[in-house]
């Protein structure tokens, strides 16, 4: 060839190899595709406890983990007795739980949220609630039952407001049309009343962190609220969650590899309650992104999650077979906490 040029040869049966190998990823619990013991992680403390409300939501969202929607009921609405039955169940083991969280869905949507909240509050925790911050959170009954927390229990309490991103343009691209001013509304609510309150913003726009944080700090002073962007817990970003992008597998040998260790994910501290369509009773999951796949379902009380053996479990602890585990947690070090 002129020059003397070479072509890099696509190898056919390397491809086909590596296409075998990327569609048995995640089927076996205790082995990656290509032949490695799979990491574990299991529960060192259960400082948070997770309880989704319902995946029922008001909007739909271009990429929701969860697939909330108008539609979607998959996982029925949690009550007030269910989720005593677990704080209860904390208190009579005595496992040291701090924080409770509640998400959905939209929780405020739930028509037994605020009996909810009142039941974690009442009993000491730290309890976080995670909303879109449209119309459910600011129906008249709603903002009354909040001022009442707010009254009674002042900074335990945590409203995290998902606002994708500082700009209008980019957060409706997630959310939808007229989102942006609304969620924007609530915050102004919250930061008015006194509310202790976080913002949820996502990392899939290709964009530094540290621009990022400078973008919301911006417009937080614009709106006057008390929110410190520096602060991991009060803006939170989180890694995207997309099916569609291939994620390798975490091996024993990851750990060392990626310079963690396995308390550093989010299983090794929480596990969350859903309540399936057609189902009983509540069931014990993993984590907040794993609420569907009954592979992963750990028991209808935390006693039983504990030592969960078989499938996905050794004995309590959690094989991280799904993609989450890898792309969300191991690789991009989020956390719903």
């Amino acid at each position: 060839m002129p020059g003397g040029a070479r072509v890099a040869l696509v190898d056919p049966e390397r491809l086909a190899e590596k296409a075998k190998t990327d569609q048995a990823k995640f089927q076996n619990p205790d082995w990656t595709a290509r032949g490695e013991r799979r990491a574990t992680v299991g529960l060192e403390t259960l400082q948070t406890l997770w309880f989704n409300t319902g995946t029922l939501c008001n909007i739909t969202c271009r990429n929701c983990y969860i697939e909330s929607s108008p539609s979607n009921d998959r996982l029925v609405y949690l009550t007030a007795d269910e989720v005593r039955a677990f704080l209860d169940e904390i208190a009579q083991d005595d496992l040291g739980t701090v924080e409770i969280g509640f998400t959905g869905g939209e929780p405020f949507m739930n028509p037994d949220i605020i009996p909810m909240l009142d039941a974690a509050l009442a009993r000491g925790f730290e309890v976080l609630v995670l909303t879109n911050g449209l119309q459910p959170m600011l129906r008249p009954r709603l903002k009354k039952g909040l001022l009442g927390l707010r009254a009674a229990y002042g900074n335990c309490l945590t409203v995290r407001v998902s606002l994708d991103h500082y700009t209008r343009q980019l957060h409706e691209a997630e959310r939808g049309p007229r989102t942006f001013a609304k969620s924007l509304e609530a915050i102004d609510w919250l930061s008015r009343e006194g509310f202790k309150t976080a913002i949820a913003g996502r990392t899939c726009w290709s964009e530094p962190e540290s621009d990022m944080r400078a973008g919301y700090a911006a417009l937080i002073a614009e709106r006057g609220w008390r929110i410190d962007t520096e602060d991991p817990h009060a803006l939170v970003l989180l890694p995207e969650m997309d099916g569609s992008i291939d994620v390798p597998e975490i091996s024993v040998g990851c750990w060392q590899i990626l310079g963690k260790k396995p308390g550093d994910l989010m299983c090794a501290k929480s596990r969350m309650i859903v309540k399936r369509k057609g189902e009983d009773r509540p069931t014990v999951v993993p984590c907040t992104l794993l609420p569907y796949e009954r592979a992963f379902g750990m028991g209808a009380t935390l006693r039983e999650a504990a030592v969960a053996d078989g499938g996905m479990f050794d004995e309590g602890r959690v094989k991280l077979c799904h993609p989450h585990c890898a792309k969300f947690c191991a690789l991009g070090g989020g956390s719903c906490s």
